[in-house]
C-alpha cells in the first residue's frame, strides 16, 4: 500500500511538473499596454524606430502643413520616452500649421531629440518669406539637444522657433545651442509676432525681430534684445525691468499659476494625464529641481473623442464624470458641449477645433470649480453665436462659492477665430463669469485675411469679457474686433502681457465710433471697477481701408487708486490714421509721423 501510494504521488508530481513546463512554454510574455485609439492623425514614435523612418514621417506631415494656414488637417506627433537621433544622424523636425509636437515622458528630460525642432519663415513667394503668419502649432514636454549636422551653416548652431500668435512652447529644455525666435536664414530676418514660452529651461535666446513676447516661469541663460514689448514673469536669468528703453517688463514672480495638464506614458506603458499643482508667487520651472508636483489621471477616466462622435455622446461622458480628450480634427457641433462637473479636464490634441454650426455656444462651463480647458481652438460658425466659450453662468448669486482661490479654473492655450477658413460670426468669443480663473495664453482673432473676411462678413463685437473677480491673465492676445476688444468688469483682475491690433478694416470713421468718441479702446476696464493691475500692454494700428481712421485711445480705465497700469505702448504699423492717446487722455499720438508712444506707469 505504501509503495503504491508513493508511486501515485510521484506520478502526479511528474505530471504537474510537465504541465508547468508546458504552460510556461506556451504562455506569451507580458505585453505592454496598447495605446488608446487617438485616431489616425496622432503619430506615436518609439525610440526603437529607425531615425530614417521617423524623419520620413515628420517630413511628410510638414510638407502637407507648411502652407495649410486655413486648412482642415490637424496632427499630433508624440514621442515616447527615450532618445531620438544621434550625434552623426540627428532628427530634424520642422513644424507646420496645426501640428503639436510633444514628449510623452513625465519630465521634459525623459524625451531627448538630438537634432532640431524648428519653425522657419514661411515663403508666400520665393521672394516673400515671413514669420508674421506662423500661427497654430505647439511644442512641449521634451529636451532638444541642438545638433545641426546636415543643415546649412546659418541654421546649425540654434534651434529656430520663428512663430507668431498661438504657437506655445511649454516644458521644453534646450541644450547645446541657442534658441532663436526669428529666422534670419530663410529670406533674411523678418518680423515675427509672437509669442509664449512657459515652464521651460533654455540656453541663450535670440529675440531678434520678435515684436513682442511673454516668457513665464522659466529659466534663460540670456536674452539678446527687445523690439516693442518683451515681458518676463517669474523667469530666472531675465533682463532687468528697463521699460521703455529697452522695453523689458520683468516681474520677479507670477502671482498664481496652474500649468497645462499633459499626456504621458508611465514605466509600465500606461497612458495618463498629469495635472500640475497650483503655485502661488511662482518662479522658474516646475520640474528643474525634482518632479512636478501634482497628480495623475489614468487614461481610462477620459472619453477620447473623435470628430465623428456626436455632441450627445460627449455630453453623456461629461455628465457621468469623465474627462475628455479631443483628438486632432475639426468638430462640427449641432449642440453645445456642456461641462458640468468640478475638476473636469478637457484637453485637445493637435489643435482640435470646435465649430458651432447653428449659432450656439460651442462650449459652456457650469458654476463648478477647478475646471481645465486646454489646447483647443474655437472657430465661429456661419450663423452668429452669442459666445463661443462661456465659463460660469452670469448673474449667479453667491458666485464665489463655485470657485476655489487655491485651485482656480484654468484656460490654457485656448484660441478663437472669427473667419479665415470660411465666414464666421460671434458677438463675443470668450466670456468669463466665474471667479478665480487663470487665463494662460489666449488668442482671440477676428481674421484680417483668409476666407470670409470683411467688415460686414466676419462680424464680432468683442474678443474677451471678464465678469468674474480674481481673474489672472498671462499672454492675452486679442485682435481686430469691431468694438471694445476686451472688457474687464470683475474686481481684482490682473493681466501680465496683452497684445492687440485694432481692426484693419473700418470703412469709415462714422462706422467705427461710439458716444461721440472715435473708435474703441482695445482694453476697457469698467468704470465701476475699484481694483485692477496690468503690466506689459501693447496696442497697434493699421487702418488700411478707411481713409483717415482714428482711435481716441488704446486703453480706457477708471481713475482710481486701485487701478494701476504699467508698461503701456501704442504703435503705428502703417497705412492711415492712428491712435490719439495711449491711455485715457494721456500719451502722445501714434501716426505716420510718430511710430511709438510709451507710458511707464498710469496714473
Amino acid at each position: 500500500m505504501s509503495h503504491r501510494k508513493s508511486v501515485g504521488v510521484g506520478f502526479l508530481a511528474v505530471l504537474l511538473f510537465a504541465l508547468m513546463i508546458s504552460t510556461s512554454v506556451m504562455a506569451a510574455p507580458p505585453q505592454p499596454p496598447s495605446a488608446p485609439d487617438f485616431g489616425p492623425n496622432v503619430l506615436i514614435f518609439d525610440p526603437s524606430m529607425p531615425t530614417s523612418e521617423i524623419q520620413a514621417a515628420v517630413d511628410a506631415i510638414y510638407v502637407q502643413q507648411v502652407d495649410d494656414e486655413m486648412g482642415p488637417n490637424r496632427y499630433a506627433l508624440l514621442f515616447k520616452p527615450g532618445t531620438y537621433g544621434s550625434n552623426d544622424n540627428p532628427l530634424l523636425v520642422r513644424v507646420g500649421y496645426y501640428t503639436e509636437v510633444a514628449g510623452l515622458g513625465q519630465s521634459p528630460t525623459d524625451v531627448v531629440i538630438n537634432g532640431h525642432v524648428d519653425v522657419y519663415n514661411r515663403c508666400l513667394t520665393p521672394d516673400n518669406c515671413i514669420a508674421l503668419v506662423n500661427f497654430w502649432r505647439s511644442l512641449s514636454n521634451l529636451t532638444i539637444q541642438v545638433n545641426g549636422l546636415g543643415l546649412d551653416g546659418c541654421r546649425a548652431s540654434g534651434n529656430f522657433w520663428a512663430v507668431s500668435q498661438a504657437s506655445p512652447m511649454r516644458r521644453v529644455k534646450i541644450t547645446g545651442g541657442n534658441l532663436t525666435l526669428m529666422d534670419y536664414c530663410t529670406g533674411g530676418p523678418q518680423y515675427a509676432s509672437g509669442g509664449f514660452i512657459a515652464d521651460s529651461q533654455t540656453t541663450f535666446v535670440v529675440n531678434g525681430s520678435q515684436q513682442q513676447f511673454l516668457v513665464r516661469d522659466s529659466s534663460v541663460e540670456g536674452w539678446s534684445n527687445a523690439v516693442w514689448n518683451q515681458v518676463f514673469s517669474g523667469v530666472t536669468g531675465a533682463p532687468a525691468y528697463t521699460f521703455p528703453d529697452p522695453p523689458y517688463t520683468t516681474l520677479a514672480t507670477s502671482p498664481i499659476t496652474r500649468e497645462k495638464p499633459y499626456l504621458y506614458v508611465d514605466a509600465s506603458g500606461n497612458y495618463n494625464v498629469f495635472v500640475p499643482k497650483t503655485r502661488l508667487e511662482s518662479a522658474d520651472t516646475t520640474w528643474g529641481n525634482g518632479a512636478t508636483p501634482g497628480y495623475s489621471i489614468p487614461i481610462d477616466q477620459f472619453f477620447i473623442a473623435q470628430p465623428t462622435d456626436s455632441v450627445r455622446d460627449i455630453n453623456k461622458a461629461l455628465a457621468r464624470g469623465q474627462h475628455v480628450i479631443f483628438t486632432p480634427g475639426v468638430y462640427h457641433l449641432d449642440k453645445t458641449i456642456q461641462v458640468k462637473n468640478p475638476n473636469t479636464i478637457v484637453l485637445g490634441l493637435g489643435l482640435a477645433t470646435l465649430v458651432p454650426d447653428k449659432g450656439i455656444p460651442a462650449m459652456t462651463v457650469a458654476n463648478v470649480r477647478s475646471v481645465t480647458v486646454a489646447g483647443l481652438m474655437f472657430d465661429a460658425g456661419p450663423k452668429n453665436s452669442r459666445v463661443l466659450l462661456e465659463v460660469g453662468k452670469g448673474n449667479s448669486p453667491n458666485n464665489i462659492k463655485w470657485s476655489d482661490p487655491k485651485n482656480p479654473t484654468l484656460l490654457a492655450d485656448v484660441f478663437f477665430r472669427i473667419g479665415g477658413p470660411t465666414v464666421g460670426k460671434a458677438t463675443t468669443s470668450l466670456v468669463v463669469n466665474s471667479d478665480n480663473v487663470v487665463l494662460d495664453h489666449i488668442w482671440a482673432w477676428r481674421a484680417d485675411h483668409g476666407n470670409g473676411v470683411g467688415w460686414t462678413l466676419n462680424t464680432a463685437d468683442t474678443g474677451v469679457i471678464v465678469n468674474g473677480d480674481n481673474v489672472t491673465a498671462y499672454g492675452l492676445f486679442v485682435e481686430h474686433y469691431q468694438k471694445y476688444e476686451l472688457i474687464w468688469n470683475g474686481e481684482n483682475g490682473r493681466t501680465i502681457f496683452f497684445q492687440n491690433e485694432m481692426p484693419y478694416d473700418p470703412p469709415s470713421q462714422a462706422a467705427w465710433q461710439h458716444d461721440g468718441v472715435n473708435g474703441y479702446a482695445a482694453y476697457k476696464v469698467a468704470d465701476s471697477v475699484k481694483v485692477h493691475e496690468a503690466w506689459g500692454l501693447g496696442s497697434y494700428s493699421y487702418f488700411n481701408v478707411g481713409p483717415d481712421i482714428h482711435a481716441a485711445r488704446a486703453f480706457e480705465v477708471p481713475v482710481t487708486p486701485g487701478v494701476k497700469m504699467h508698461s503701456l505702448l501704442t504703435v503705428f504699423l502703417n497705412a492711415n490714421g492712428g491712435i490719439d492717446h495711449v491711455i485715457n487722455d494721456t500719451g502722445a499720438p501714434v501716426n505716420s509721423s510718430n511710430q511709438t508712444s510709451y507710458i511707464l506707469n498710469y496714473p
